[in-house]
């Protein structure tokens, strides 16, 4: 599984805010870390629009500073590469040059050579204006390196699928038809490495209801992560294997 072709096995995630990496897909990261895939996050803001927790556990000036230690600490937790941020501003990203945005991230893939593309769907999973503008980016990317000699071979976006939602009743998100997801993983091997990620964005806890639920509801929302496949070209793709 670490090697196509004799090159490193390379999965670049791109998300918003630091959080986005931990919730839906840190176990499905540290799983590949610990097998040897090099995971790279690049993330667009520091988050410095979110909250600073309640009881707020910083000055609001503060908070991009507090947000990057976070998700330094996750990163780390999580077994992965440090992170890289494009330092683009929290909550207007669709007002973000777009042609801009995806040059930049373009010339982050060319550079690491992934295999594998990772964001959000194009819904956002959520609604949230952020999330959707880095899809659209990602995808775009992916569509722009189509000529590449070391294209990306698939892109695959985070998901929830609709037994999940409904047993949850996670009304709030949006979720796509069970047949649609492509891989699900059982993240249960890296339980702690997940939980230990997602407790290092402490000013963002309050702002997450799941994280106060009976145990058993946790394990059910984060035991296990779905992904659906939004494109390939057909070559490999590493997390076939898992």
């Amino acid at each position: 599984m670490t090697l196509l072709h004799d090159r490193p096995s390379v999965l670049l995630a791109v998300f918003a805010h630091p959080d986005d990496e931990a919730f839906r897909c840190g176990g499905l990261l540290a799983l590949l870390a610990e097998c040897g895939v090099e995971v790279n996050l690049l993330t667009a803001t520091r988050g410095e629009a979110g909250s600073c927790g309640d009881p707020p556990l910083c000055k609001a000036e503060d908070l991009a500073e507090v947000r990057e230690r976070e998700l330094q600490c996750a990163c780390s937790a999580l077994g992965i590469l440090p992170p890289a941020f494009l330092d683009y501003p929290d909550g207007n990203l669709a007002e973000v040059d777009e042609e801009e945005a995806i040059a930049r991230i373009t010339a982050i893939a060319r550079e690491l050579r992934p295999q594998v593309l990772l964001s959000w769907p194009a819904d956002g999973l959520s609604g949230h204006p952020d999330h959707k503008a880095v899809s659209q980016w990602t995808s775009l990317v992916f569509k722009e390196m189509e000529k590449d000699a070391e294209a990306p071979n698939a892109l695959y976006h985070l998901a929830v699928p609709q037994s999940v939602a409904s047993v949850l009743n996670l009304t709030e998100l949006h979720t796509i038809p069970d047949e649609e997801v492509s891989l699900t993983v059982d993240v249960m091997p890296v339980w702690k490495q997940k939980c230990a990620a997602i407790r290092c964005h402490h000013t963002q806890a309050s702002d997450s209801p799941i994280l106060f639920a009976p145990e058993e509801k946790q394990r059910l929302f984060f035991g296990k992560e779905h992904f659906k496949q939004a494109y390939t070209r057909g070559g490999e793709d590493f997390l076939c294997a898992l």
